[in-house]
């Protein structure tokens, strides 16, 4: 009788101890899903800013941003606060600026994504589905453009006062979903 290990020698020696890569099972938990259609998901996350005003003083503010998989189209606005009321005005923009019928929004689990702005969120038609925790690829797509903000916008405002933060993200909104490659 051979043992497991002299099976093994005599496998590596001639090259079969590996499955080809047809043959590799995937692990399912925390894999995204992507759909090719319009607004099957859309990833929603909020980001905290820390800026200077025009006197010089720190300000707290919150980039919520919304972004479809497929179509990288992107909705964002900076708002003061950080309620669930903001939320839902940010989710009534999302439906009017995007030109498709969103199927599914994806939040993380969050104070501003419960209860009221949950059920506004999931409207008829529209799923609300919450991420897992501490997996943050299920919404990259999201995130990936919070980095591309930090490296392309925001390092170009000198200041922020109450113009900047309603015109300014506007066109640079503009910008990322027509001219930017």
């Amino acid at each position: 009788m051979i043992s497991t290990h002299g099976v093994n020698n005599v496998l590596v020696r001639n090259g079969t101890n590996r499955l080809p890569t047809s043959c590799h099972k995937r692990s399912m938990p925390g894999m995204r899903h992507q759909e090719q259609v319009p607004g099957h998901h859309i990833q929603v996350d909020v980001k905290f800013l820390h800026l200077v005003d025009s006197t010089g003083h720190r300000v707290r503010r919150f980039q919520y941003t919304a972004i479809d998989d497929p179509t990288r189209i992107r909705a964002l606005r900076i708002i003061e606060k950080h309620t669930q009321a903001a939320a839902i005005d940010f989710t009534d923009r999302v439906v009017e600026r995007f030109p498709f019928r969103s199927r599914a929004v994806r939040t993380d689990n969050r104070h501003e994504w419960q209860a009221k702005s949950h059920w506004h969120v999931g409207c008829p038609g529209t799923r609300h589905v919450y991420i897992k925790a501490a997996i943050p690829n299920l919404d990259g797509e999201v995130e990936r453009s919070h980095l591309t903000d930090k490296l392309e916008f925001y390092q170009l405002l000198d200041h922020t006062d109450d113009v900047d933060l309603a015109e300014k993200p506007a066109a640079w909104e503009e910008f990322y979903n027509v001219h930017r490659l």
